[in-house]
């Protein structure tokens, strides 16, 4: 039987960023929400290596994320895809993405799916625009 995408859920604007702290997907540490709080906008994308959607745009994506840092916005990836059903995600493959789409932003992992659930992300990609009181602007 054929996949189908799933909608994202229409989360209220105004609503406050979820906090987080999460391993980097290239062991370079963790990054969680007061890491990024100097910036005036934030970006919360939910990727995945696996997903063919996130294919197609990734290479756009790490060049928005490049040239509108330079405007003030922070973005941070997360992948909370299951890696024993999904393979493609496991860290590693998120390294090599990263390098292949020019992510220079930090890509987390979210292997328990606690921060997913909690910013009620339900497909990749799956974005969140904060404004600079991580208050949900779209």
């Amino acid at each position: 039987m054929g996949r189908m995408a799933v909608n994202s859920l229409m989360v209220d604007i105004g609503t406050p960023a979820a906090d987080f702290r999460l391993p980097r997907a290239d062991g370079a540490g963790e990054v969680g929400l007061a890491d990024l709080a100097d910036a005036p906008a934030l970006l919360v994308v939910f990727l995945s290596n696996h997903c063919p959607y996130v294919r197609h745009i990734e290479s756009a994506l790490g060049a928005f994320a490049r040239e509108y840092a330079g405007r003030g916005l922070a973005t941070v990836g997360i992948c909370a895809n299951d890696v024993t059903a999904y393979p493609d995600d496991a860290p590693e493959r998120l390294v090599e993405q990263a390098r292949r789409a020019g992510f220079e932003f930090p890509y987390l992992v979210d292997e328990d799916q606690r921060v997913a659930r909690a910013y009620r992300a339900a497909c990749t990609p799956d974005f969140f625009l904060y404004d600079r009181q991580r208050r949900l602007a779209y």
